[in-house]
């Protein structure tokens, strides 16, 4: 499984050349109110089994939760269903709040 560095997925989010990856957060529902990365698609890890048909399987899908746990078993999980280009969001939401939005809540 591949991961990548909430400072490296900025840089590639603030670029304003090349393609953009969909952002996944698979938090809870009332997670997403607390804190949220501006363009992500929420889709909360219990439902993805049942709606995993909605996402792009050739699009590059950068998975999201709080610290990088159920997002990485949500990565092998697409990886299994034969998504090619999955990618962990390493240190999740906590992360990006420490490397990239120091002003986002945390919870």
């Amino acid at each position: 499984m591949r991961q990548i560095s909430p400072r490296e997925l900025a840089d590639r989010l603030s670029d304003a050349g090349g393609d953009k990856p969909l952002l996944l957060d698979v938090r809870e529902p009332w997670e997403f109110g607390i804190c949220h990365i501006e363009g992500s698609v929420p889709m909360p890890m219990g439902s993805v089994p049942a709606r995993f048909a909605e996402l792009d399987r050739d699009a590059e899908i950068v998975v999201v939760c709080h610290h990088g746990g159920r997002s990485a078993q949500v990565c092998m999980f697409l990886e299994h269903q034969g998504f090619g280009n999955v990618i962990n969001l390493a240190g999740g939401v906590a992360g990006w709040a420490a490397q990239v939005d120091p002003k986002m809540p945390q919870y």
